[in-house]
């Protein structure tokens, strides 16, 4: 199997070629896209349809890509590749490559001269900042696009994990792409491939990136955006990361938000590393991760395209485009905080959800057991209480944090 394709895409090697001798994103190259009296209308994007974010999942969560396992990984390698460049998006790897071949470890024994198979690929692409004092600092949109395959025989679709998250990439990478007015920092578009498999993908794009990592100034990733956290009636798209930058909670807080939509910001520490944020949230770059959260057809042949609300997609699709283009277009940069106060917003939040799921279970929506239903009425009083006193201590805080991965591994 190989993944050098350069010749496929036909001029883009050239691109790679002048970015190295003269830098594309110069003033020179870029200010002949800008229009000489774009109005602030124009600079913004087309937002991100339903229509549009259905069209992707249905064909990613098809039986043809055979649950995006195996070989047929590959095929929705092309797929995201083709869409990629289709909306002008130059290759992002060395040689003019959309592809970033990922190999595997080496076990204990193995020759360690011998070169390691290669075992997955991430594809990404780029757009350049407009302005050149910004234009080698970089945001990254992102998802991952592998699944689980065909297990025992049955297929997992893997529709919401996370061929909606490959949707949201796809479509706001078609945004700002045709945008007259290009963000004044370069947006960045990566698919990882080996979530799944200990998130080996995105460990090998933060170990390998194809410039300094300090030139990164924000990560975002969604994973599973479609559907609701337990499929509880939340209109709720959780987005955790925020507590480490400053910036970025005021950045939440003041971006449009579309109706039918809700933000809930809650600490990543509530949950752990889940997802493809995990490598960045190490090196300590700011990352924002967005989830509609875990339901029960989670990881297995029921999560299909079906099932999928493609306007809570579009939707969760335009706020992280809104929260890109206000960071690549802002004169601050989020900065990294290591130790954050506690928030009584996520009392809140882990208030509401246990309230729901409460009232699932009084009127046979959902059946927890007896001790299911003690711990969650606790985790309802205690929050409840908390945001009753208008605040939340260090030590309830921590008790928050383990009490809610334990409602993540006990109940939903």
């Amino acid at each position: 199997m190989t993944f050098r394709t350069s010749r496929e895409i036909g001029g883009s090697a050239i691109w790679l070629v002048l970015w190295e001798i003269v830098g594309l994103c110069s003033s020179a190259t870029l200010q002949a896209e800008v229009p000489p009296a774009a109005s602030v209308e124009s600079t913004r994007p087309a937002p991100v349809t339903a229509a549009a974010v259905r069209q992707h999942i249905d064909y990613l969560a098809s039986p043809r890509m055979a649950g995006r396992g195996g070989p047929q990984r590959l095929l929705a390698a092309k797929y995201i590749r083709d869409h990629f460049g289709e909306a002008g998006l130059l290759p992002l790897f060395p040689e003019g490559e959309f592809y970033q071949p990922v190999p595997g470890a080496r076990a204990i024994g193995d020759d360690q001269d011998a070169e390691a198979p290669i075992i997955g690929v991430n594809v990404g692409g780029w757009i350049p900042g407009s302005d050149p004092e910004l234009c080698d600092e970089y945001v990254i949109i992102s998802a991952h696009y592998d699944h689980l395959g065909i297990r025992n025989g049955e297929l997992h679709p893997g529709a919401d994990d996370n061929a909606s998250g490959v949707s949201m990439l796809l479509e706001t990478a078609r945004a700002v792409s045709r945008m007259p007015v290009k963000p004044r920092r370069s947006v960045v578009f990566v698919a990882f491939d080996l979530e799944e498999e200990l998130l080996w993908g995105s460990r090998w794009f933060a170990a390998h990136p194809p410039w300094p990592l300090e030139r990164l100034k924000l990560f975002m990733t969604a994973d599973m955006i479609g559907r609701s956290l337990g499929n509880l009636p939340l209109p709720t798209v959780f987005v955790l990361g925020s507590e480490h930058a400053p910036l970025l909670q005021s950045t939440l807080d003041q971006v449009s938000v579309p109706e039918g939509l809700e933000i809930a910001r809650l600490g990543i520490d509530l949950i752990g590393t889940r997802s493809d944020y995990g490598p960045f949230r190490e090196r300590q770059i700011p990352f924002l991760f967005f989830s509609t959260g875990q339901h029960a057809d989670y990881h297995t042949p029921r999560d299909t395209p079906d099932l999928i609300d493609a306007e809570k997609v579009a939707r969760v699709s335009n706020v992280v485009l809104a929260v890109a283009l206000e960071i690549s277009d802002s004169e601050e940069v989020p900065v990294w905080t290591d130790a954050p106060p506690p928030s009584l917003e996520e009392a809140s939040a882990i208030h509401r959800i246990t309230e729901l799921v409460l009232e699932a279970d009084r009127t046979g929506a959902r059946s927890m057991s007896g001790v299911q239903r003690f711990f969650v009425s606790q985790v309802h009083a205690k929050t409840g209480n908390a945001i009753k006193l208008g605040r939340i201590t260090e030590p309830e805080r921590r008790w928050l944090s383990r009490s809610s991965k334990l409602l993540l591994l006990s109940v939903f």
